[in-house]
């Protein structure tokens, strides 16, 4: 299985529907997935840290589990099908029981960034759906940044 994060939230120029874009935590290969509008509003809003006036389905799904002693697992793309994907969302019960909830895939992240859990995708999913990341760059410099540069080095660079 593929660890995943969702790097954006774009909209399809042709057919005019969000799309979510999961990059995979260890390469530069994506996987985008359409998805509702209703759906596609409730991510911005988490995305943005901005809340809505009244709780969204999103967010009354993370109360129910909270207040039920429960807990979100990680949730998983799980498959693919005439050009449908499947998602499951792992849960585990106040006695520390896992369960597994089929979902659709933005529901299940909508409830991910919610609560912070883990986004995977099986790699046959992954392999069969993936696209080189547009962001590929912007990561790859980020990466630099994070693991090779050295402030100090860099300001006697462009001091």
């Amino acid at each position: 299985m593929k660890e995943a994060e969702i790097k954006a939230l774009l909209v399809d120029p042709f057919s005019n529907a969000p799309v979510i874009l999961l990059k995979d935590r260890n390469s530069n290969r994506a996987m985008p997935i359409w998805i509702g509008e209703a759906e596609a509003m409730s991510i911005a809003f988490s995305l943005q840290n901005s809340k809505f006036p009244r709780p969204l389905a999103h967010d009354l799904m993370k109360v129910i589990i909270n207040d039920l002693g429960g807990s979100v697992e990680k949730i998983v793309i799980s498959g693919f099908e005439e050009g449908t994907f499947y998602a499951s969302i792992f849960l585990l019960d106040s006695a520390g029981k896992s369960v597994e909830l089929d979902a659709r895939p933005s529901d299940s992240l909508a409830l991910a960034l919610r609560v912070g859990s883990p986004i995977f995708i099986e790699d046959e999913v992954f392999e069969s759906s993936a696209i080189e990341s547009p962001f590929a760059e912007e990561d790859a410099f980020q990466g630099f940044i994070d693991s090779k540069m050295d402030l100090g080095q860099f300001k006697k660079l462009i001091g």
